[in-house]
């Protein structure tokens, strides 16, 4: 769980994750792309690698070869665990 709030901690990370949302299965220069045109967030290729390396590592993104090409795909799941963590302790404490 701590993966998880780290990675969302970082606002490119989050910027990453919203594109994703938008738009799943993008390889890293399509998301470089999105980033740089509706984010103004004009960060190097390998910056961006890395940040998706963080993402993958907390279980938020997921990804997919095809060739040459490396596809990620938004993972709710860890952020919908968190949640359900919090939603079924205030059940409990009702």
């Amino acid at each position: 769980m701590d993966e998880v709030f780290r990675a969302i901690a970082d606002p490119t990370r989050r910027a990453v994750l919203d594109e994703l949302v938008d738009r799943d299965g993008q390889s890293l220069f399509e998301i470089c792309t999105r980033l740089t045109m509706k984010h103004g967030i004009s960060s190097s290729r390998q910056a961006i690698s890395q940040h998706l390396d963080v993402l993958e590592a907390a279980g938020l993104v997921v990804t997919r070869r095809d060739g040459r090409f490396k596809f990620h795909y938004f993972n709710g799941a860890p952020l919908a665990a968190i949640a359900q963590r919090w939603l079924q302790a205030k059940g409990n404490n009702s």
